[in-house]
């Protein structure tokens, strides 16, 4: 990858103020998380002042300064790398003085601070995103940006179609409960079953516990896919650098996606009712005689007791019978005293004014005082 990270453009007087601790993610410095604790020491400044968490900067008129050192985001290129992760290796950055393992870190011969996208757990074995990019890394990782992984799951035994059901559409783990996903079988053995399961989460070693809760344990766990970029002719402890077109292939999510929007929809549709109703909906739910489980509610109007009756201020409201909404009142017109109004709001008989008569002469189209002639002079 050949991208430098760049500020947007934009207008001379538009000023765009970002958190310092995402800045300092984006150039590559530390985490998000790292970052924090960076300025929690007072390591980090802004104009030569230090800054509290949560501080913004704009990255084209302010320095941002940690250690002394300035940060430069015009040299920061975009790197992906792909790796093959073995079966005990610990996906972090950090080495872990409790637990004598290599890390990820470890296989990739490459400076800098590299931000690890789709962590896999120690047993597990498969592709591995590794990149400088922190913002790329969040969309992949978070699960609210519905991006997809591929996994090939041998587990034990062979399920039936009622347990894959029961995988897909998200099972209890404790206090919470797995996301909708896609499984299907992809090979058989006498002893095990090959599974395609695609995801869009992934909690702690939740494929390990979700067969293990539906009695078919894991016996090999690989990740396969990260959107729809495969790892390919990669061996384990191998890594390669990505182009830009396995980066777009990356970022794109399977077509598997599909196919789980729609279970997602069909379940919450089957616990809460369909989100929109339509007017043949609520006819039909009205006919059955069931009840609606979002009332209505009316509005109240000062001064009206029943529907279309006068208020205190003596104009009406009614309600629409087929939609029970309120209908704009209408103007009340008033008791013929002798004295109308004009454009200009006060009233032009009994004597007249200057404002009335200035009134008459603005709008040729008023009638005279006392005369139901109008004035065409």
């Amino acid at each position: 990858m050949t991208s430098l990270i760049r500020p947007a453009r934009r207008r001379k007087s538009q000023i765009v103020k970002e958190r310092v601790q995402k800045l300092m993610s984006q150039a590559g410095v530390a985490s998000r998380r790292s970052s924090e604790e960076l300025i929690r020491q007072g390591r980090v400044r802004v104009n030569g002042q230090p800054i509290d968490i949560g501080g913004k900067a704009d990255p084209e008129r302010d320095v941002i300064t940690v250690d002394g050192e300035k940060l430069r985001f015009e040299q920061i290129v975009k790197r992906f790398y792909a790796i093959y992760k073995p079966v005990n290796v610990l996906s972090t950055n950090a080495e872990n003085f409790r637990d004598d393992r290599s890390i990820i870190r470890d296989l990739l011969p490459v400076e800098g601070h590299l931000y690890p996208i789709g962590r896999l757990d120690a047993e597990s074995e498969g592709l591995m995103i590794l990149t400088n990019d922190g913002e790329t890394a969040n969309k992949l990782a978070h699960p609210r940006y519905e991006h997809t992984k591929t996994y090939r799951v041998v587990v034990y035994g062979r399920p039936d179609r009622q347990t894959l059901e029961a995988w897909q559409d998200g099972i209890e783990l404790g206090e919470e409960r797995t996301a909708p996903c896609f499984v299907e079988i992809a090979g058989t053995e006498p002893e095990t079953t090959t599974l395609r399961v695609v995801m869009l989460e992934g909690k702690k070693r939740q494929i390990r516990r979700v067969a293990a809760a539906l009695g078919h344990p894991v016996r090999r766990l690989i990740r396969v896919q990260i959107g729809q970029f495969e790892v390919g002719r990669l061996k384990p402890g191998e890594w390669m650098e990505m182009t830009e077109s396995q980066v777009a292939a990356m970022q794109k999510p399977s077509q598997e996606l599909t196919l789980i929007r729609k279970r997602k929809r069909a379940l919450r549709e089957a616990r809460y009712g369909p989100r929109t109703r339509t007017a043949a909906h609520r006819n039909q739910r009205r006919d059955a005689g069931v009840a609606e489980d979002r009332p209505r509610v009316r509005r109240p109007v000062s001064g009206r007791t029943d529907s279309g009756e006068r208020n205190g201020s003596g104009s009406t409201r009614t309600t629409d019978d087929r939609t029970g909404g309120e209908v704009r009142p209408a103007r009340s017109r008033r008791p013929n005293s002798g004295k109308r109004p004009t454009s200009g709001g006060r009233p032009t008989g009994g004597g007249g004014s200057s404002s009335g008569k200035a009134d008459q002469k603005r709008n040729p189209n008023t009638r005279k005082p006392g005369t139901g002639r109008r004035n065409t002079r």
